[in-house]
């Protein structure tokens, strides 16, 4: 098995820059399988939105063009597709990764006000901090 890094990915999504393009065309169709870590996924995500201004539907569709290759294996495929069911619910995907990392917990504690109200109708054990909070 081998493993690529987030330039690898986009530089195929996005082709901005045609030899490499290319090269990363040759990595991911190699017969080998490719190891993919979500926190490479995490910085896919990001460097499309900030940098390429993609939309999160795009990011949604790049994703998952890289996670459909036939050789790619995903760490923790149950935990990427769940962040990305949540990320299409309008969560951030890095919160939404975040989240599903935690799945057995009781409480999710933050002080951002944007991640509580995004996931109050998706998973009710998002707890706002604030100085009012219990923390049982």
């Amino acid at each position: 098995m081998i493993a690529v890094d987030t330039n690898i990915l986009v530089r195929y999504l996005t082709n901005d820059d045609p030899i490499q393009a290319q090269l990363a065309l040759k990595i991911l169709s190699k017969p080998e399988k490719i190891f993919i870590a979500k926190t490479v996924l995490l910085e896919v995500e990001w460097v499309l939105r900030s940098v390429y201004e993609f939309k999160p539907s795009e990011i949604d569709k790049a994703i998952l063009q890289i996670l459909g290759l036939p050789n790619v294996v995903p760490e923790f495929p149950e935990q990427i597709a769940l962040a990305l069911k949540y990320y299409r619910q309008g969560m951030d995907f890095a919160d939404a990764l975040h989240l599903v990392a935690n799945f057995e917990i009781k409480h999710f504690y933050t002080f951002d006000k944007a991640f509580v109200k995004k996931t109050k109708n998706i998973l009710p054990n998002v707890t706002l901090v604030k100085k009012s909070t219990t923390m049982d």
